[in-house]
């Protein structure tokens, strides 16, 4: 935890809970957007314009939130406009970290060896968690956004005028659909995995685990009918929100997290739907169990051992 720009205390998994013991995430520090012409955008300051080779994502391969930024990167093909670096999955008591585990990057960019370090190059002052996905300016160095649903909007609008190529995933005539299943997904199955995973009483696990199989068997049943994504044919947005989750459940949420009514394996048309998405074009190369296994056993407070299981077998 940073307190005024240094650096406090040893990383804990839970950010803060209610007085009934619910898990509540902590709000994101940096709000800023790249537009296309560098005028401000929804929150934030301006100054941010999309330019080739001017950005940079920090993400983690464990991590839901910094994984679906990467997913969209794919998707719009950015590849050659946004560099990435991927930290370490196993989070240390300094937080994220660079390098020290097979596919984890040094900080080339900025030689940090934490990620707390680049959060305290943006702000001096600042106070919170070193969270991923990061993305930075390296124009001014610093911090443009570590909002990953923010993030999700820019990589899809923002660099239109550079590369013009993936599904528009928050298409217009959708927005108000969009944003209102994001929501759900967000509240009772995204964030609500952590909420069962990180409660410290009966009472806000049993609320969590009814909230995320509630929200999967709606979700089973909607994608019943045989549509390709959560909307018909249209690949949108929500359907890289809720990927990370499903494709991470079966691995750390049914076991770690105590989301153990049954596997995804299964539910049949979530799980066909999870495969659908993952055989899309540069998506597997987003997924990396080894990481995600890694990180997720790493937390002391719930697998004090550290023993990663062997299963499940790869998808």
């Amino acid at each position: 935890m940073l307190v005024n720009g240094v650096w406090k205390e040893n990383w804990q998994p839970v950010q803060a809970q209610d007085d009934e013991g619910r898990f509540i995430r902590q709000t994101s520090s940096f709000r800023n957007w790249i537009t296309p012409d560098g005028e401000p955008g929804p929150t934030g300051q301006g100054g941010f314009k999309a330019e080739a080779d001017r950005y940079h994502l920090y993400v983690a391969y464990i991590c839901p939130w910094a994984s679906r930024a990467l997913m969209v990167r794919e998707l719009k093909g950015l590849q050659s406009l946004i560099g990435v670096t991927i930290v370490n999955p196993r989070l240390t008591d300094q937080g994220w970290q660079f390098g020290g585990f097979s596919g984890a990057e040094d900080d080339a960019l900025n030689g940090a060896r934490y990620m707390h370090e680049l959060y305290t190059k943006a702000d001096a002052g600042i106070s919170g968690r070193a969270t991923v996905p990061v993305l930075w300016d390296k124009k001014t160095g610093t911090i443009v956004n570590n909002e990953s649903a923010d993030i999700l909007r820019m990589l899809n609008s923002a660099f239109n005028d550079l590369v013009d190529q993936g599904p528009d995933l928050y298409p217009s005539d959708l927005a108000d659909d969009i944003d209102a299943l994001n929501a759900y997904i967000y509240t009772d199955l995204n964030n609500g995995v952590y909420q069962a995973g990180f409660a410290s009483t009966q009472q806000a696990y049993d609320e969590a685990y009814l909230k995320v199989f509630t929200a999967l068997d709606e979700l089973e049943a909607r994608l019943s009918d045989g549509r390709a994504y959560l909307f018909g044919d249209r690949l949108t947005e929500t359907d890289v929100r809720l990927f990370v989750t499903l494709i991470r459940f079966d691995a750390a949420y049914h076991g770690l997290f105590k989301c153990n009514r049954n596997t995804l394996k299964s539910m049949d048309a979530l799980y066909a739907y999870m495969k659908r998405i993952l055989a899309l074009d540069g998506i597997a190369e987003t997924v990396h169990l080894d990481h995600i296994k890694a990180g997720y056993y790493s937390i002391k407070a719930l697998n004090p051992g550290g023993i990663v299981p062997a299963g499940p077998e790869p998808i």
